[in-house]
């Protein structure tokens, strides 16, 4: 069965721009990585991604590979992807919840919770096997902690989703209490079903870490007079035909169109 998560049925006050920022800049990293050869593509993940061992002085890089020093691999990290489904998959959720979260937030705010999920994040991977020589890049940790705030923020809200099983292909509108839900438990089981000597794979203690970040970075940040736990603005488990989908102002948005009116909110 395929489950592609479009667009939500939040509608925002103000562009996007950190959002969109974000993913341009993540976007453009991965199309430098594409340009480079093999070797030099696994130097720019030890040089740039975050080896724990690295980080916490238990062993040291290369002379040539020590391009930054080891404690900005928490930031620099985040913009590095391991391919096409990883990045895709990361901007996708990034898109379709991050607006929301820096709509409610301001720019600056949003920047700041941003990379604070994010360093947590990559620090709660590392924490979990401190003498891992292994790499960790990606943005997932950070959007983890976007959804635990859009969680908290909107929980009714509805995501459509475009679902195809067998000769079954439809559009439901899925919560966003059920769907985020669903998938910090997939997280948690994870990593609890993945011994610590694992190389590679997927870091779900950077995910645990960024979404739990993001539920407590959320209450601290938030600016005064926000409402938390939001009203969604269609029915849920609705189901639509794909015809639904020639709604092109929806889908290039991230959400329905704006509706209503909100205390707009500074930098």
């Amino acid at each position: 069965m395929l489950t592609i998560p479009l667009y939500d049925d939040n509608p925002t006050l103000r562009t996007p721009v950190v959002t969109i920022a974000l993913i341009a800049a993540c976007v453009l990293v991965f199309l430098w990585q594409l340009g480079l050869d093999a070797r030099a593509e696994v130097a720019i993940a030890y040089s740039l991604g975050l080896v724990p061992a690295v980080f916490f002085g238990a062993a040291d890089l290369p002379p040539e590979l020590e391009l930054v020093p080891p404690w900005t691999t928490l930031v620099t990290s985040m913009f590095l992807h391991g391919g096409l489904a990883h990045i895709g998959g990361n901007m996708l959720f990034l898109w379709i919840f991050g607006n929301n979260v820096e709509d409610t937030l301001g720019r600056a705010r949003f920047i700041l919770f941003y990379f604070l999920c994010g360093i947590a994040a990559a620090l709660a991977q590392a924490i979990s096997n401190p003498s891992s020589e292994i790499p960790m890049v990606g943005a997932s940790g950070a959007i983890a902690g976007v959804l635990a705030a859009y969680l908290i923020l909107h929980p009714y809200a509805n995501v459509r989703v475009f679902v195809w099983f067998f000769i079954f292909v439809r559009l439901i509108n899925v919560p966003a209490i059920v769907l985020i839900g669903l998938w910090f438990v997939m997280q948690v089981l994870g990593g609890l079903a993945t011994p610590a000597s694992t190389t590679g794979g997927v870091a779900f203690w950077a995910h645990v870490g960024g979404f739990l970040a993001g539920l407590a970075l959320i209450m601290v940040l938030r600016p005064r007079g926000t409402r938390f736990w939001q009203p969604a603005h269609s029915r849920a488990f609705a189901v639509e035909p794909p015809a639904a989908l020639r709604d092109r102002a929806r889908f290039r948005s991230g959400s329905v169109p704006e509706a209503g009116q909100r205390r707009p909110r500074g930098w």
